[in-house]
This record gives C-alpha cells, sequence and structure tokens, in this order.
C-alpha cells in the first residue's frame, strides 16, 4: 500500500532540484521532502546531527507542518549486512525532521523502514503529509 502512496502523492510533484552536495542531498516538492545519504555508518546518533544540520542550512526556510505523516525509509548496502538496528536509525532520523518537516515525530503515522542489498551503501528517506482517510 505504501508504495502505491509514494507514487501518487510523492514521485509525481517532485520537479523539484536536489540541493546541497557531498554526502548529504535533498529536494522539496510541496510538502514532500526526500533525503538522500550516501555511506552507512553503524553509529544512528551520526545521522541525526547529519541530517538536523543539513535542514538548517540547507532548507532554512522550510516550516513544519501538522499533518498525520508518512515516512519510508530505504538503507541500501554493498557486502555484508551493515550492523545498525533499523528501529535506532529510524528515531534518529525523525529527531533530525522534527522542527523542518512535522512539529512531533508523534505525527508520523505511517513508516516503513527496509534495509537491502544494492548498488551502493546508502540511505533515503521519503516524506510527505498522509492521504486523507474515512474512519474504520
Amino acid at each position: 500500500m505504501i508504495d502505491s502512496i509514494l507514487s501518487e502523492n510523492f514521485r509525481e510533484e517532485t520537479t523539484s532540484a536536489w540541493i546541497g552536495s557531498g554526502k548529504i542531498r535533498g529536494r522539496r516538492a510541496a510538502a514532500n521532502t526526500e533525503i538522500r545519504i550516501d555511506g552507512i555508518t553503524t553509529q544512528s546518533r551520526y545521522y541525526k546531527l547529519l541530517v538536523h544540520e543539513f535542514m538548517r542550512k540547507e532548507m532554512p526556510t522550510l516550516r513544519p507542518n501538522w499533518a498525520d505523516y508518512v515516512v519510508q525509509i530505504d538503507m541500501e548496502y554493498q557486502g555484508s549486512r551493515p550492523h545498525l538496528d533499523l528501529d535506532n536509525l529510524a528515531k534518529a532520523l525523525l529527531d533530525a525532521l522534527t522542527g523542518y518537516v512535522f512539529f512531533d515525530d508523534s505525527q508520523v503515522a505511517d513508516l516503513r523502514v527496509r534495509r537491502f542489498p544494492g548498488e551502493r551503501d546508502g540511505i533515503s528517506l521519503i516524506a510527505f503529509p498522509a492521504p486523507e482517510q474515512a474512519p474504520p
């Protein structure tokens, strides 16, 4: 389900250019945010500081929203699987986005964190407001 939400609500709207250079890049389209980090370290607290500083320096005009959010975090690696707990990675990245994308990480209504082998080491994050849903 989240893949269809991603394609409908984010990828079609994203036409903005990437900002930043080096280890971390990001872009913003409407209320949607995408961040890519090159390389992987086993220290999840490193990502909190890295992303927070990136947001502060490269996206200073970004203002948080009170909506519920959908967040997808993908860790792509080469070789052996890194010894990094995905829950710690998610917490560090969500903490770094607090105050820039959303006011509090309790606004994340749908969170998906995946780790899989790929072509290069890196982490990608996509965050966007959750689509309106009728109560069950």
